[in-house]
């Protein structure tokens, strides 16, 4: 199970963001919505006889209110706990027998399902997934079971990692009351406190038909696809879905910085600045840009942090930028570096302040610009390779609001963002009245954690 602890985006920049496909070699997507509100997205691509399906329900760590954060990562592990026809454990092994592979995630603004199966197999899924989006059997033994199982995991995941315990303190700084400033696995007072109502309140409000996306891509026939989803998807009730509570962000008046202390080898840094995303971004073209600039710090090799502070300065062992702008709400524009042995923060942070000038007050060049375009391309093209990716992107963009027909924009938009746009957004977003900065400072480490036993829970990537 794949946690968003932090929003994706440092060792690869903007190539971390599902990167979406231009042209549709593979074969294009057909929609279909049934009676009680389930959207299916079907996309043919016959290169293997094999099938991804996922269902994707528009709920995650941002929809949740004090008191149960990480109650959506929680129910996700319940979700294999089983329902009446199906008892804890027997989901697993039925797709398991079936020589498929099965998983699911939850970031801060989805929870997602999925099963990879031989095309024939396809019906397995639908079968097992109509059933569990409506009939869960929550039990109060096998919550308190799980508990321990997340528990172990936000230990594993956070307490014991130096670097993600700064990045969940940092985003709580940085943001005042946009929910992104919760931790998509939950805090550990509400984490101990779930009750099997709470539970299923949540489940009951968010897992019906008419609050999810069925994405399926693979050797496969669209109207076949759409009957068979009818079959065991539409005997399914709806619920009414209210729009939940706006939680804007209010102004940020000045930086913010704190100074975190942990058992750690190395020092560390953050910077992240308060930017629009897809969703959000008036006009829209400054998302693009912004993706763009992310690629010039940190889009492979010869991207600038990379050249000009590891190998040129050699004031950084690692640095990175990173732009999720598929957030469903406004997020952040995140720098990070570790600096190298008898440098400190306090110098790495003046260096990426740096650089954030350049950017500011110098056009990038035209080579440079085309270099940055053309390696969002390489990736597009690579990421077709990919069922799972060609999935996830559809379900991703459904999921947080902009729909999935933004996929074909991708590649266009890119490439009409000009040297003065990426100028512009950095003149306009990148400044310290929007800035927090994270300082990891390193504490003496006394013993190496025990490695932990799980006995529960899903753990794929």
């Amino acid at each position: 199970m794949k946690l968003e602890l932090m929003k994706p985006g440092f060792a690869a920049a903007m190539l971390l963001c599902p990167v979406w496909s231009a042209h549709a070699e593979v074969g294009k997507v057909h929609e279909h919505v049934l009676g009680n509100g389930l959207k299916i997205l079907v996309k043919e691509d016959r290169r293997a006889p094999v099938v991804v399906s996922q269902v994707w329900y528009k709920v995650g760590g941002s929809y949740e209110p004090g008191g149960i954060t990480g109650i959506s990562h929680m129910l996700e592990h319940m979700m294999f706990k089983g329902t009446q026809q199906y008892p804890a454990g027997e989901f697993s092994r039925i797709i398991a027998e079936n020589g498929g592979q099965e998983n699911a995630f939850t970031g801060n603004d989805y929870t997602a399902y999925f099963q990879t199966l031989e095309k024939s197999r396809l019906e397995i899924s639908f079968k097992l997934e109509a059933d569990r989006m409506r009939n869960l059997d929550l039990k109060a033994e096998e919550l308190e079971k799980e508990l321990q199982v997340v528990t172990e995991e936000r230990r594993m995941r956070t307490e014991d990692k130096p670097r993600a315990k700064m990045q969940e303190q940092f985003n709580a700084v940085a943001f005042i009351n946009s929910p992104y400033k919760n931790p998509v696995i939950g805090w550990p007072s509400d984490i101990a406190n779930y009750k099997v109502e709470d539970l299923q309140t949540w489940y009951q409000k968010w897992y019906a038909p008419n609050n999810a996306t069925l994405v399926v891509v693979g050797d496969v026939d669209a109207p076949e696809v759409v009957k068979l989803a009818e079959q065991y998807f539409a005997g399914l009730k709806p619920s009414e879905i209210k729009p939940i509570k706006p939680q804007e962000e209010i102004e940020q008046k000045g930086a913010r910085k704190l100074t975190v202390k942990a058992p750690a080898k190395l020092p560390y840094l953050m910077l992240g600045y308060k930017v629009p995303v897809l969703n959000t971004a008036k006009p829209e073209w400054e998302a693009y840009a912004l993706e763009v600039l992310a690629g010039i710090l940190d889009g492979g090799n010869g991207a600038r942090l990379s050249s000009r502070l590891v190998r040129g300065k050699e004031i950084a062992v690692s640095a990175g930028a990173g732009y999720d702008m598929t957030s469903r709400l406004p997020d952040m524009f995140l720098l990070e570096a570790t600096p190298a042995e008898g440098k400190s923060v306090f110098d790495l942070e003046y260096a990426l302040k740096e650089e954030v000038n350049q950017l500011q007050s110098e056009l990038i060049s035209k080579e440079e610009l085309q270099r940055i375009k053309a390696q969002v391309l390489a990736n597009d093209i690579y990421q077709k390779d990919s069922n799972f990716y060609q999935a996830m992107q559809l379900g991703l963009l459904e999921t947080v609001g902009l729909g999935w027909q933004k996929a074909d924009e991708y590649v266009g938009k890119i490439n009409q963002v000009t040297a003065e746009q990426v100028r512009e957004v950095a003149r306009k977003y990148l400044i310290d009245d929007r800035l927090t900065v994270a300082y990891l400072d390193p504490q003496p480490i006394t013993e190496a954690p025990k490695p932990a036993k799980l006995t529960g829970g899903h753990h794929a990537f």
